[in-house]
């Protein structure tokens, strides 16, 4: 029975009270829309934020994994540097947790755990004070230090506190994985590396790494153990102030304030399928500790899932482990043998989708924890969260960026989840924490690992039980462009939820007298320069919010065209059609041919990739990288987890089997060549996607290889290999840069398809519904009037469009408009219905003929449908496909 149901109970009994607690808590047990939450950005472009300490008058402590430590203060919306620590910044290690003393208001002493530059081998707890908002590093006292193996892998570093006075510290198991094909490192040969081992850490009682460790820190600066940890104090071969053992890189914990409960995310191992002899695939976890426990690791993943004990010298499986007995046989071990039982994880979910919690998605993953929320710890302001989320943790994903919160029974097991904020953009979630007014406060790293990132910030979450402040969006028709630069800019879709409210608009263009209070103002920028321009949407209330744009004035875009003979929507078979690439530029005159790229390739399938903005444009291969989470390991340039794309570009340059071993690599994983580090398989990708990912990273530096075209000629199409697939087109050029704004591109598209377009892959639909079903892609026209559209179609020299249908029991008539439902009428058919049958035909599909009307322009198409009898969502009108004739 979940801890609501005592709710319902208690409101029985007591009618009074329940309607008292709603009319103070109208979101008590109702659950809020997302409009009435707000994410305020504080501080951006930070650099590797690691975890945060909100303070009581709501300055916010946070550390970077670089040895920094700095502050927000509320009071002046400031961001300053308030110490430094001298740290080893290499492979996971760095200033990696914060905690403020549970009697900081008076004591000023704050945790850090970091890895101290130079030798030895160590990372260290140490506590310091914070006075008058400087660190004092001369007052640092060494709780303890933890021999570690650096320049590898998982070394944990969460910092938190429970209710009462404990300090946790989760530490990772220290072990490469890339040395046991992804699946657990229990490697035992003599001679080997230590860290091939995590049996000897993990594994090990006697070690505090693989450890969420819980102590008592004393007013000297040393520690006790509080009781109930795993082993008690003087037990042979273990280390007490172990509190859960059995972490593998346990990278994010949080405390239930009130009863202890310790949760974290666990991030889990990249073997991508299950193995019949080694062991399960790589999941990540989400725990939950009530009380001390070993879970897991390295013998077992997710719900206990087993793994096998390997012999690597023999290369032979001898055995699954037993959960129920897990034994530590590693001559690596300095502990006990015998474990105690393994605890099986909270939540579970693996790369590809998940049986048990599909709605986490799939991936790459990066489990976290979150705090758990009680709207009565924090103060009545008007900011704090519902009461709609009283007992729910909060989890998190750094890879998926999603936030979840999760519902528990009263046994403390599993209930339900449901996603938090959908709608807005989380960039790679790091760390978050309620504040004393019961706002959340939440660091994001941003896109690159190991990098600075523009998208990396600390933001505020707040709450509006009553009026809510406006939801700001800013826009602008141009973002680049020579000086002077007149601007359009349009604050559609600006709006207040609380609709009675009338909304005031304060524009500020960055430049000194630069104001407005118009909803949709211009502004000349006179000189070349970058500015932010801010713009604040207030209600009359008093409540406001802001959003914010960048200007670049001083480079003009170049201007990309493509001269394309044939129809520019379809293809039809063996033809050869000719072309041309018309760039000009403003500031770079002349423009060679040689620097205009142009690559023509053929996709399988119908997933249409688009141009991006003038100043930001993605190739093909680049998008599919962007969508499958890789710049997160890899970037473009700079070296992160991974080697930078650039470098792997030079290393294959001319090598012509270079693409075939490069996409097996993505597709399957591999290691070895940048170091230790292995890259988990991506067998999710299609095919098609992994060749143009390694097309782009290959063309880096090698521009002109591939499918790179001269800027005119003829390009011969062949006949069709898919029903669904497409020539993409693409010419794109950049500029020299001009007047201090860095260069520019622009691209142009052509996206040449199949002239035969299933209706499931229409770009709009009304009152038109797509089937359910596998391997089933027609659409069903549920109303009078229905219709569905298709984008930017050239009906050059189309004369007719040859429909697939099955009217079922209604009937009516097909038209095709030009612009809109109700545009220029093209072409129309008879009216059908199921006696139009050819031969008599009982059911099924068949099909009719549209003759429409040729046109020179492209532009958006609809298929209208008009009844003729009564149409419902039981009695539809159904299309499969369409098909344009020359």
């Amino acid at each position: 029975m979940r801890k609501s149901l005592l709710l319902i109970v208690l409101c029985c009994v007591s009618l009074w009270s329940c309607t008292k607690q709603e009319s103070i808590d109208p979101f008590a047990t109702i659950k809020p829309e997302e409009s009435r939450f707000t994410k305020i950005p504080l501080v951006e472009g930070l650099n590797e934020p690691m975890e945060l300490e909100v303070l009581d008058n709501g300055d916010v402590l946070f550390i970077e994994r670089n040895g920094k430590l700095k502050l927000y203060q509320a009071a002046s919306t400031e961001t300053i540097e308030v110490g430094e620590l001298d740290v080893y910044p290499d492979g996971e290690d760095g200033l990696l947790g914060l905690a403020k003393d549970p009697n900081f208001s008076t004591n000023n002493w704050i945790y850090l755990y970091y890895a101290p530059a130079g030798g030895p081998s160590i990372n260290r707890l140490s506590r310091f004070d914070f006075k008058e908002n400087l660190l004092d590093v001369n007052s640092e006292k060494i709780m303890f230090e933890v021999p570690v193996f650096r320049g590898c892998c998982h070394s944990g570093g969460s910092l938190e506190f429970d209710g009462k006075g404990n300090l946790y510290l989760s530490l990772g198991d220290d072990s490469t994985p890339f040395e046991s094909d992804n699946y657990n490192p229990i490697d035992e040969r003599s001679g080997r590396p230590e860290n091939v081992d995590a049996q000897r850490s993990s594994g090990n009682s006697n070690d505090l790494r693989g450890s969420i460790i819980r102590i008592k820190p004393e007013p000297d600066g040393t520690y006790s153990i509080p009781d109930g940890n795993l082993w008690p104090v003087g037990t042979p071969n273990t280390r007490p102030e172990i509190y859960v053992k059995g972490n593998r890189n346990p990278y994010r914990i949080s405390l239930d304030q009130r009863n202890g409960n310790l949760f974290w995310g666990e991030v889990g191992p990249d073997a991508a399928m299950d193995s019949m002899r080694r062991g399960p695939k790589g999941h990540d976890e989400i725990n939950l500790a009530t009380k001390a426990g070993y879970f897991g690791w390295p013998y077992f993943v997710g719900n206990n899932k087993p793994y096998w004990k390997y012999d690597f010298e023999k290369q032979e499986s001898l055995y699954e482990f037993d959960p129920k007995a897990p034994k530590n046989t590693s001559p690596n071990n300095t502990g006990v043998e015998i474990l105690p039982p393994a605890t099986s994880a909270l939540i579970w979910y693996p790369y590809g989708p998940s049986e048990e919690f599909p709605m986490l998605g799939e991936g790459g993953r990066n489990a976290m924890a979150g705090p758990v929320y009680y709207r009565e710890d924090y103060e009545k302001s008007a900011v704090r969260f519902p009461g709609y989320y009283n007992e729910k943790v909060f989890i998190f994903d750094w890879m998926r960026n999603w936030i979840f919160t999760v519902s528990l029974t009263e046994n403390y097991e599993y209930d339900t989840m449901e996603r938090f904020m959908p709608s807005t953009v989380f960039d790679k979630p790091i760390d978050m924490q309620f504040a004393k007014d019961g706002s959340l406060y939440m660091l994001e790293y941003g896109t690159y690992w190991r990098a600075q990132n523009d998208d990396s910030g600390l933001y505020r979450i707040v709450f509006s039980e009553g009026n809510r402040a406006p939801q700001v969006k800013i826009a602008a028709d141009k973002k680049v462009g020579a000086a002077p630069l007149t601007v359009g800019f349009s604050s559609e879709g600006t709006f207040d939820p609380d609709l009675e409210d009338g909304i005031t608009y304060e524009w500020d263009f960055g430049v000194e007298g630069g104001k407005s209070n118009d909803a949709n103002p211009s502004f000349t920028f006179e000189k070349a320069g970058t500015y932010q321009v801010k713009l604040t949407a207030k209600d009359k209330s008093g409540e406001s919010s802001f959003a914010t744009l960048e200007i670049k004035v001083g480079n003009q875009p170049p201007s990309v065209q493509i001269d394309w003979k044939g129809n520019r929507s379809f293809f039809f078979g063996n033809e050869a059609i000719d072309y041309a690439v018309n760039v000009a530029d403003a500031e770079d005159g002349t423009i060679a041919e040689s620097d205009i790229d142009l690559t023509i390739t053929y996709i399988e399938g119908y997933d249409l990739i688009k141009a991006g903005h003038e100043e930001e444009v993605l190739s093909i291969g680049e998008t599919y990288i962007n969508q499958a989470g890789c710049k997160a390991c890899h970037a473009i340039a700079n070296e992160s987890v991974g080697p930078d794309y650039t470098a792997v570009s030079e290393k294959y340059k001319g090598d012509v089997k270079a693409k075939a071993y490069l996409a097996n690599k993505i597709k399957n994983g591999g290691g070895g060549i940048w170091g230790e580090r292995v890259m988990p398989g991506h067998t999710h990708l299609e095919d098609q996607q992994i060749s143009e990912m390694v097309d782009f990273i290959l063309s880096i530096a090698d521009p002109n290889r591939g499918g790179k075209l001269s800027a005119r000629g003829t390009y011969q199409l062949e006949n069709p290999k898919s029903s669904e697939g497409y020539y993409l087109v693409q010419a794109n050029y950049t500029d020299k840069g001009a007047n201090g704004i860095s260069p520019l591109t622009t691209t142009s598209q052509l996206m040449i398809r199949n002239p035969k377009v299933m209706a499931s892959n229409a770009d709009q639909l009304k009152d038109a519904a797509r089937a359910n079903g596998e391997n089933v892609s027609f659409v069903k026209y549920t109303a009078d009037n229905a219709w569905l559209m298709l984008q930017n179609i050239d009906l050059n020299q189309i004369t007719r469009i040859s429909l697939e249908i099955d009217p079922t029991n209604t009937g009516g008539k097909l038209e095709l408009r030009s612009g809109s439902p109700n545009g220029k009428l093209l072409g129309t058919t008879e009216k059908l219905s199921k006696a139009s049958r050819p031969n008599g035909a009982k059911g099924g599909w068949f099909t009719v003929e549209m003759p429409i009307e040729s046109t020179d322009s492209v532009g958006d198409i609809y298929l209208v449908f008009k009844a003729d009898q009564e149409v419902s969502i039981w009695n539809t009108f159904q299309l499969n496909s369409l098909k344009f004739n020359r």
